[in-house]
């Protein structure tokens, strides 16, 4: 018999085997000392907290409803430790931060003309977007189905709207150190914006 926690984890509840627990609160008590000193330290460890939840998500079935220890292990080594980040100039470190993630197309919200729908195919495919854009031109003044097909893409593809998603929708892998840096980028991005 083990004892059971019941936690909230990027808005959604768990429920958490007790060693389960310590391990991932010792996991996020060390990350949260690791980005004390960045400005950015409480987005960074929202979004990670965000893509452990939807790690833990998958893990959860009709059959099995409470994260083990086993599974936060294994959270712990896609999203990697501080001290991947810190020794980052290492060769296995740059593999494992340069290894392709899970791959899927979003709507770029972020660089939309329109709708963000040749924004993330461009980033999908880790292409120009003015290309795919002059691309769905020339085929609605050819025959007028780019707009249906932009219309439909519209309709299906979701929006970008995570950091992991906006991650994922470059193909990159959903880890500590691209979650850091995106975050970084948008808090930078944000603060340039704001000093114009």
């Amino acid at each position: 018999m083990k004892i059971t926690v019941s936690i909230n984890l990027g808005g959604y509840s768990f429920n958490i085997d007790e060693d389960a627990y310590a391990e991932l609160k010792m996991y996020l008590k060390n990350l949260e000392l690791h980005f004390a000193s960045e400005e950015s330290s409480s987005e960074i460890l929202s979004d990670i907290e965000s893509r452990l939840s939807e790690l833990f998500r998958a893990k959860i079935t009709t059959y099995k409803q409470v994260v083990n220890i086993d599974d936060v292990r294994q959270a712990i080594s896609v999203m990697g430790t501080p001290e991947d980040i810190s020794d980052s100039e290492g060769p296995t470190a740059r593999e494992k931060f340069s290894s392709p993630g899970y791959h899927r197309m979003y709507r770029d919200i972020d660089h939309r003309v329109i709708g963000g729908v040749c924004s993330g195919m461009g980033a999908y495919w880790d292409i120009d977007p003015v290309i795919v854009r002059v691309i769905f031109v020339a085929i609605t003044l050819a025959g007028g189905i780019g707009a249906l097909v932009y219309l439909i893409l519209y309709v299906v593809l979701p929006e970008a709207r995570t950091t992991a998603q906006k991650i994922e929708m470059k193909g990159n892998p959903v880890n500590i150190h691209n979650i850091t840096d995106a975050v970084k980028k948008e808090f930078n991005t944000v603060r340039k914006n704001m000093k114009l």
